[in-house]
């Protein structure tokens, strides 16, 4: 009796805290309940009652006006990869919607957790081919982890309560919410927002099985020459402690993706490099080599195993994901470990023996002296006065020490970058790895200085990738975000014509690209820069941009026709890589 009269007592203060607000204000009212701080987005017609709303809320949302809703998505993904929060998304019906779709697949393939929400014209209009009307539902039901659209106010509590719960459990990933024009004008009665922890059927932390981690463990102590693999998972699992004590008690040598680059820093003693196409020359090698090959929180993508029926092969292979759709997709296992490996790493450190494997580390080091006199030191120290890649991302290690956010385009130069950057804090490398995204960059580091304001953010382009996103520096000037940036111009498309090259003799197909003179662009956007041509000037270019107070960008001229190696050419095994 008196559980019920508490439970009368608990309704009658609900009913006491209902409002009547409108579906747009209901909207805004969720995102302060669920801690959101800053919403990417451009207005239009379909979305113009949520903006009405969002005017009275300025001192409590902040709203970031892009350039391009593209921009938008991107500068969202910067923003949850930095932060480890959830991004927000605003855009209009019809093409607002569809400027989404290239960051939702972006996302989608990455696992960055998104809330997109786009508006749609009256719900009686749906199927009428209305202005600016698009299927929107149907058009991203591949590229989002879920998609619904809204046609009466009502449903917004529970259904936005679904789509943060979704977005940011388990595997993480972009959610898409549609909400007609009639829903956002639509008044009701906005009773507390409950937030989600629960759907039935949707499983986003399974049970994790002792007799599978027993099994694990029991290969590893076994084993002569085990290695580690390890990508993003360890990240957004938030496992980097976990992973380091697992692999400084076992001994074993550890490579990353690009995606899972920086979750342990660089220059830990038991970290060997990178995995995959431009990778590291040992661990990819000796992947085929290693007894145990035990990935952590990576889903074997073919840019790190290369053809797979050549894949590791000899190995006992070991799978610790979330995601039970990743395991035994492309690499069959021996054990699987489905879990969050924040969870299932501390238990199988318990059962793994303290070992060294000095006898196995001295391989991966005799590797790396090879790369280091064949790649790594004609890369550093060029026979020519033309600058490098490498030479400069050297010398912003150097001035920066390891502790700023990278944020790279997609070409050759992210790949330089993947490879020579050193990091010491985890989510530094940010970068568009799964579906590989030119203009990723400009608007990702925007994103990314609001979701880590107090630490230094580099965007860092190609000639031809910048150019796809250029005006987002708009939103730079606007917002007066200190984003440094970095273009290293090579005056082609720089990874097509690498591959023309090695591949299609020498056939160079419209990769000759010609660009404005980027640091007079920049400055119409009130960005001071300089363009760097002569080794002598790198440094201090750089330590110029770096000690600015406001946003700065370098054009720096690097060597035309440089190629990235190592290199592990398409449809050829990983022991198959070239160092030239």
């Amino acid at each position: 009796m008196e559980t019920l009269e508490i439970k009368k007592d608990n309704k009658s203060k609900a009913k006491q805290k209902t409002r009547k607000l409108s579906g747009s204000a209901a909207l805004l009212e969720v995102f302060l309940s669920e801690k959101v701080e800053t919403i990417f987005g451009y207005p239009g017609g379909a979305i113009m009652p949520i903006y009405d709303a969002l005017y009275d809320y300025q001192q409590k949302l902040k709203h970031v006006l892009v350039r391009h809703e593209q921009g938008a998505i991107h500068a969202a993904q910067g923003y949850a990869r930095a932060s480890g929060k959830t991004g927000i998304v605003f855009a209009t019906s019809g093409p607002g919607a569809t400027n989404l779709v290239t960051g939702l697949a972006d996302a989608m393939i990455d696992s960055t957790p998104l809330v997109c929400i786009t508006g749609q014209v009256y719900a009686h209009l749906l199927g009428t081919d209305a202005f600016q009307e698009t299927d929107v539902i149907n058009i991203t039901t591949p590229v989002t982890k879920w998609n619904y659209q809204i046609t009466d106010a009502t449903e917004i509590p529970n259904v936005l309560a679904k789509a943060f719960y979704l977005a940011a459990s388990g595997r993480p990933g972009p959610v898409l919410i549609d909400i007609t024009k009639n829903a956002q004008i639509q008044e009701f009665d906005f009773e507390e927002y409950i937030p989600c922890e629960h759907i039935r059927s949707y499983r986003p932390k399974p049970i994790v099985r002792k007799k599978y981690l027993e099994e694990a463990a029991k290969l590893i102590n076994e084993a002569k020459k085990p290695f580690v693999i390890f990508g993003q998972g360890v990240m957004l699992g938030e496992a980097e402690t976990e992973f380091k004590n697992f692999i400084e008690k076992s001994g074993i040598p550890a490579a990353w993706t690009i995606l899972g680059m920086s979750a342990i820093p660089t220059d830990h003693p038991l970290a060997v490099g990178m995995l995959g196409m431009h990778g590291n020359y040992g661990p990819n090698v000796l992947t085929n080599e290693c007894d145990i090959l035990i990935a952590v929180g990576m889903r074997f993508d073919d840019r790190v195993t290369g053809r797979l029926d050549k894949y590791a092969k000899q190995a006992k292979v070991i799978h610790l994901d979330i995601d039970p759709a990743e395991i035994d997709k492309n690499v069959k296992t021996t054990v699987s470990i489905w879990g969050d490996c924040k969870e299932t790493l501390p238990l199988l450190t318990q059962l793994v023996d303290k070992k060294s494997h000095t006898a196995w580390h001295q391989k991966f080091k005799d590797f790396q002296k090879q790369e280091d006199e064949k790649c790594i030191y004609p890369e550093m120290h060029p026979d020519t006065n033309v600058l490098s890649m490498g030479e400069v991302i050297d010398a912003l290690n150097e001035l920066t020490g390891g502790n700023a956010v990278l944020v790279t385009d997609v070409g050759q130069h992210q790949m330089v970058t993947c490879r020579y950057a050193k990091f010491n804090e985890s989510k530094s490398n940010i970068t568009s790895g799964g579906l590989g995204t030119m203009g990723f960059a400009l608007p990702a580091a925007i994103g990314a200085k609001f979701g880590a304001p107090q630490r230094e953010v580099i965007a860092i382009a190609g000639d031809g990738g910048f150019q796809m996103t250029l005006q987002e520096l708009g939103t730079i000037m606007q917002s007066g975000l200190n984003v440094k940036i970095i273009v290293l111009n090579n005056q082609f498309l720089g990874m097509v014509r690498q591959w023309q090259e090695l591949f299609n003799d020498r056939r160079y197909s419209f990769v000759d690209i010609q660009s404005p003179d980027f640091v007079e662009l920049a400055k119409s956007y009130r960005i001071a820069g300089q363009k760097v041509t002569e080794r002598s000037a790198l440094k201090k270019a750089l330590k110029d941009m770096l000690d600015s107070p406001e946003a700065y960008l370098l054009d720096i001229m690097v060597g035309k026709e440089n190629n990235v190696f190592p290199m592990v050419p398409q449809g050829c095994s990983v022991s198959e890589i070239r160092l030239s």
